[in-house]
């Protein structure tokens, strides 16, 4: 029976004008939430991805590698509003480097690819409610993107955001918009069937495509990777490669104790009692880099079997309506991840690849050192690391939290860190031009006095007390 929660979710999503395709994924999530299912994957229920197939030893001919790519789509998560820096608009707008955001750069990225294999490559967005005009503006400046025949976005749908209590829509009249919410990024395969974005890449002669999100740049085109997945002959595909101090968000592939089947387990999906297992990079040594490889009459058809409902773990998020007022209602998100679809498909398949195809921007301690010497931007529009290894900064989110904050405290660009182990700051300081890092530096203040990095200092090795 349906509940009168559901009904009254079901009825606002409508006359909201979300599609029926949309509506009925949302309802069978809406009853697994009714049920008291949780979300949760429990440390005891899988165990460690060992030893999968590295891009390294793969062997794929120059003529296989073009043909695969020649048959490639790419496709960004652009649905971000990067709120957890402090912004309201697509992550992807923020600069990066050199004067390019991350949009830039992706355009930059496509435009070299086709350029070296002759490979159409059409670039599609999957922008949600919050970020599509704003980005579609950004890439009207790239007037060269556009493929015949295929769009350059599609929307993600939207839903409501319920009540914890009693799991009716929350009614938020100071700012109705957030009343809503995305369903995580596993909306993709229901958002892309249904706004018909899925049979243009098909019609247009397309067979494969690479997915990955907007704020990783490390996501290039790749003939190499394209030509494995074609001859491998799955539906889909997972790049993972190996954990680091800094990685502390973001998923993990494992395998299912119960059935040996290959399954995505997100931060949002472990206890609080297994985060020691989740963040031990001994024990779960493969991040999840969210660069999936589609085979897209694989997608299309199973979408098409099952009502576009492919049947993703959810994942129940729990916050307040407004995220910026901790004495607003709670509220459940109903999301689930792109990734997990790895145990929807028969087959599908994980690879290893370096740590150059992973680089995302979570927070401002990433954007420092991505903006930092100890990268530069390869011929391909990507960055690459000019160092041995990337430096670990981890930034007083009190104070470095926030876009404003962060660029009110670096008024001058990053300083050097090609010479740094890590950087930790505690406290507020501001840095001036010119200031070098070399080693292991820590910058203390418990006193909530601005401290100040003259011009052109060198912090070698050192802990500063403020």
């Amino acid at each position: 029976m349906t509940s009168s929660g559901l009904a009254a979710a079901q009825e606002k999503m409508r006359a909201a004008g979300v599609s029926q395709a949309a509506i009925d994924v949302f309802s069978h999530y809406y009853g697994e939430l009714e049920a008291g299912a949780t979300g949760l994957i429990p440390e005891a229920s899988i165990e460690p991805l060992v030893s999968p197939p590295h891009l390294a030893d793969v062997d794929v001919s120059d003529a296989d590698a073009a043909a695969a790519l020649a048959q490639t789509a790419i496709i960004k998560l652009n649905g971000g509003l990067g709120t957890s820096m402090g912004m309201d608009r697509a992550k992807s707008l923020l600069t990066v480097r050199e004067g390019q955001t991350f949009l830039d750069l992706i355009a930059e990225q496509v435009r070299a690819a086709r350029a070296a294999t002759g490979a159409r490559l059409p670039l599609v967005l999957m922008n949600s409610f919050r970020t599509s005009a704003d980005s579609m503006a950004a890439l009207a400046e790239h007037t060269d993107l556009t493929v015949d025949g295929v769009p350059l976005e599609f929307v993600q749908n939207m839903e409501p955001k319920l009540l914890v209590d009693g799991l009716s829509p929350v009614e938020w009249p100071a700012d109705p918009d957030l009343e809503w919410c995305p369903p995580g990024h596993g909306d993709i395969y229901t958002a892309v069937l249904d706004s018909g974005v899925l049979d243009a890449l098909i019609d247009a002669g397309m067979r494969y495509a690479m997915v990955s999100n907007s704020d990783n740049l490390g996501a290039v085109p790749d003939a190499r990777l394209a030509g494995w997945f074609a001859a491998s002959g799955a539906p889909f595909a997972a790049e993972i490669c190996r954990k680091t101090e800094a990685d502390r968000k973001g998923g993990h592939l494992a395998v299912r104790r119960a059935d040996g089947q290959l399954i995505l387990r997100e931060t949002a999906q472990t206890a609080p009692e297994d985060m020691v297992h989740f963040l031990d990079a001994d024990l779960h040594s493969y991040m999840n880099t969210n660069n999936l490889w589609w085979d897209l009459i694989a997608v299309r058809d199973a979408l098409r079997e099952r009502g576009a409902v492919l049947g993703l773990p959810m994942i129940r998020n729990e916050k307040t309506v407004d995220p910026t007022d901790p004495n607003s209602p709670r509220v459940y998100q109903i999301e689930t991840a792109m990734g997990a679809a790895v145990e929807v498909f028969a087959g599908a398949q994980a690879i290893e690849v370096g740590r150059d195809r992973f680089a995302p921007v979570k927070t401002t301690n990433d954007l420092l050192v991505l903006r930092s010497d100890a990268y530069r931007l390869g011929e391909d529009g990507a960055p690459r690391l000019a160092v041995e290894r990337a430096p670990y900064v981890d930034l007083d989110p009190e104070y470095f939290r926030t876009i404003t904050d962060f660029e009110r405290r670096f008024p001058h660009g990053a300083p050097s860190l090609a010479e740094a182990r890590s950087l930790t700051v505690r406290g507020d300081w501001t840095f001036g031009q010119g200031v070098v890092v070399r080693g292991t530096v820590v910058l203390q203040d418990d006193n909530d006095v601005r401290n100040h990095v003259p011009d052109h200092t060198v912090l070698d090795g050192e802990t500063l007390v403020g």
